[in-house]
């Protein structure tokens, strides 16, 4: 990540995995996609950083979650969707057939090789 997007407000999100030095750690790629998506967004105008703090809040605070916190990115997902969709930006149909459609991809992927979409055997 770059100076301009460590200074986000999106930087200070609660329980946001940090390194040592403080920069956000992510387990895997789509989770620092999510993060940088995220970032362009509000940086955008699309929402405000308090309307993120909200809906990310919901998503952490919801019953059932990982005891370790690893699925803090998949509850950032989710709230970003839930924005998204709440905003008019997306389609909440769209999203899960995306979501199903990767899931898809990846289980058909060879080891080894990049998940692509053109993978999913029902596209």
């Amino acid at each position: 990540m770059g100076a301009r997007n460590l200074s986000s407000p999106l930087t200070q999100s609660p329980q946001l995995p940090k390194s040592y030095n403080g920069e956000p750690v992510f387990p895997e790629p789509w989770a620092a996609e999510a993060f940088a998506m995220t970032v362009h967004l509000h940086e955008r105008g699309l929402f405000a950083w308090s309307e993120w703090a909200d809906c990310l809040s919901v998503e952490l605070r919801k019953p059932g979650r990982a005891e370790d916190g690893s699925d803090y990115f998949d509850c950032w997902v989710a709230a970003l969707s839930s924005l998204l969709v709440s905003r008019g930006i997306a389609d909440a149909d769209a999203i899960l057939g995306l979501q199903q459609s990767w899931q898809r991809a990846a289980e058909a992927t060879p080891h080894g090789q990049p998940i692509v979409l053109a993978n999913d055997p029902a596209r």
